[in-house]
């Protein structure tokens, strides 16, 4: 899976709607092999990603759980930190 696309469900605030159009973007990009489509591609593309966008918003408000929400900044710093021991 791409490394682009952020795990969003269980956090506290949760998701926006601007993350979640972000995730089905970079879905879309991974799926269709292009960051940019063509112009004959282009009303595909853009309707591929409000598609996903919409099952994925769906998908995140459905989910339930009995864990506590995550910290998005304790998530942040934990991602850091595999990074710098990963590339360093």
């Amino acid at each position: 899976m791409c490394r682009n696309i952020k795990t969003l469900a269980n956090f506290e605030p949760p998701a926006t709607d601007d993350e979640i159009r972000a995730s089905a973007l970079q879905f879309v990009r991974k799926l269709s092999g292009t960051t940019k489509p063509s112009r004959a591609n282009e009303a595909a593309f853009n309707r591929a990603v409000e598609e996903v966008t919409e099952a994925a918003r769906r998908l995140i408000a459905s989910l339930t759980t009995a864990a506590a929400p995550r910290n998005r900044e304790e998530e942040a710093r934990k991602a850091r930190e595999r990074a710098r021991v990963r590339y360093a």
